[in-house]
């Protein structure tokens, strides 16, 4: 039997779907595409009466296949670009049953979002990163997200998460919001990634090599106009040194 209506159908009740994001890396993060990557355990927990059930285990670990079989939530990431679920080598989901009909449902997931980003302030520039997610089909009168642990708690990054060169993760924000469209009202779900660019590493590729350049270029304007060699090496050394800056990264 496929039990794939909503947890409540058929009665005036909001089936509330728990949610909470254990972070195992965060980035790279693209200023070009103004995008990041992140790879996360999401994990969803509710409760469906019509899976109640009485014998000697409290939980039941239930199989992959059996998640097509029976309702779960329709979740979906707003600012995905790309969303992944981790197959290898078997489908890296974890889905198990209570007694008392609540479910939990956790998948492995590496997301390519979208950051919004204003780089004006470029290289002393800030950043938040967010993550949207929530249902794509059931509006407030019959799905709503909330936070697992609340709002403190709900999303943790490993300590060894970052895999970040040019940036620092200063922290994150988690927040809900409440969208309207001609289809209804939405729960979603946010947690802003905050991020600071790390200035030390442009201080010593862009700032130093330019300042060095200006400085190189003005020697030569004290050198005797007579003695073109030592001009010209001055000359040679600013355009190679302009030129290595557009060399690709080994």
């Amino acid at each position: 039997m496929t039990l794939c209506f909503s947890t409540f159908f058929g009665l005036d009740a909001v089936t509330e779907v728990k949610t909470d994001i254990y972070v195992t890396s965060f980035g790279p993060v693209s200023d070009t595409d103004m995008e990041y990557t992140i790879d996360v355990f999401f994990r969803q927990t509710w409760h469906d009466e019509r899976l109640k059930f009485d014998g000697p285990m409290k939980i039941l670990p239930l199989n992959n296949l059996l998640a097509s079989k029976i309702w779960t939530p329709d979740t979906f990431f707003h600012n995905g670009k790309k969303s992944v679920a981790h197959n290898m080598t078997t489908p890296n989901k974890l889905l198990r049953l209570v007694d008392n009909g609540t479910l939990l449902y956790t998948m492995r997931l590496t997301i390519h979002a979208e950051c919004p980003m204003h780089l004006e302030d470029f290289p002393m520039d800030v950043h938040a990163c967010p993550l949207k997610f929530g249902s794509y089909a059931y509006t407030t009168a019959e799905v709503v997200y909330s936070w697992t642990l609340g709002k403190n708690k709900s999303v943790e990054v490993a300590q060894d998460g970052s895999r970040l060169n040019q940036y620092d993760l200063l922290g994150h924000v988690v927040g809900t919001e409440i969208i309207r469209s001609s289809t209804g009202e939405y729960v979603v779900m946010t947690t802003h990634f905050h991020l600071k660019r790390k200035i030390g590493y442009f201080v010593i590729q862009t700032y130093l090599p330019c300042i060095m350049t200006v400085i190189l270029s003005q020697v030569s304007f004290w050198l005797n106009r007579e003695s073109v060699p030592a001009r010209t090496v001055f000359g040679e050394c600013c355009f190679m040194e302009n030129k290595g800056e557009n060399f690709p990264k080994s």
